[in-house]
């Protein structure tokens, strides 16, 4: 009878420790790659040297923390506002500010009607609310409405103001204050017979910054570039209009006066020169004597 074979070393070692396996393979020794395999001294060396600047990934991948807003070019052609703003007053403030803006409407009168008089009026102040806002009745028989822009019909001047006495009421409460309006020589000149002020005149159409390629441009191209609204989409309405001129101007309010301020001191400068060189060249120097033949 044969004897049993004697029990093996992984046997044995199996029998003494039971989570001995003898099938698991060693773990591999990690490998050590670069120059500090073959050079002790890497370490010491690469402390000196510049160590490049740390990225956190690619950069399109990246939000940028502070993006760069770039400033709003209101002579640049306008594009679709992403969202669309609604021109509301800023405030509950109905007083008659130190700034208003006009905006009129006006219908036909004369033989064919092509001959513009006043039919409404309004003015806001200088937070968008409304100051003053009538219907006119004009001096002469109204021979087109002009609806489809004025948005004005016969029933609105049934019992509307006398033209003279919304000239006066207009002249009353512009006095003395600064005028932002939209083709303000059409409205105060043509229509409600009006003069004002040159220095305290804020025309949108006018103010260079606002023009694109030296043309004046629309009320309506103005206020979707600068301020992201829509107006004039069907029948004007002159609060729309008068509140879009006004918000337009506070938002270049600080840079606008700046430039009148450096034009009329350099017209100043200009009319002193001139009047300085006009009374030499007639010899009223008081320091040249006057020979009498």
């Amino acid at each position: 009878m044969a004897s049993p074979a004697p029990p093996s070393a992984a046997s044995a070692a199996a029998a003494a420790n039971p989570r001995f396996n003898s099938k698991r393979k060693p773990k591999p020794k990690p490998k050590v790659d670069g120059p500090s395999a073959l050079n002790p001294n890497w370490a010491q060396l690469q402390s000196k040297l510049p160590r490049p600047t740390a990225t956190l990934g690619k950069r399109k991948h990246r939000p940028d923390p502070s993006p760069a807003t770039a400033p709003t070019d209101p002579s640049a052609p306008a594009e679709a506002a992403e969202v669309e703003v609604k021109l509301e007053p800023t405030s509950d403030d109905t007083s008659l500010t130190k700034t208003v803006a006009i905006d009129c409407e006006m219908v036909g009168v004369g033989v064919d009607g092509g001959k513009s008089a006043l039919g409404r009026v309004t003015l806001v102040n200088s937070c968008g609310n409304v100051v003053y806002d009538e219907y006119v009745r004009p001096v002469e028989r109204v021979v087109d409405y002009r609806t489809h822009i004025s948005g004005i019909r016969p029933k609105h001047l049934y019992k509307a103001k006398d033209f003279w006495v919304a000239q006066n009421d207009v002249a009353e409460l512009i006095k003395g204050r600064i005028l932002v309006g939209h083709a303000l020589h059409h409205d105060l000149k043509v229509v409600l017979l009006l003069s004002h002020p040159k220095k305290d005149i804020r025309d949108t159409s006018e103010y260079e910054v606002f023009r694109r390629e030296g043309k004046r441009r629309s009320l309506k191209d103005l206020t979707a570039q600068v301020l992201c609204a829509k107006i004039q989409l069907k029948e004007h309405c002159p609060i729309e209009d008068a509140r879009a001129a006004m918000f337009i101007y506070n938002k270049y309010k600080k840079a606008w006066e700046k430039n009148l301020k450096e034009q009329f001191r350099f017209r100043n400068k200009l009319k002193k020169r001139g009047k300085k060189k006009s009374a030499e060249g007639n010899g009223n120097d008081p320091n040249v004597p006057t020979v009498f033949l």
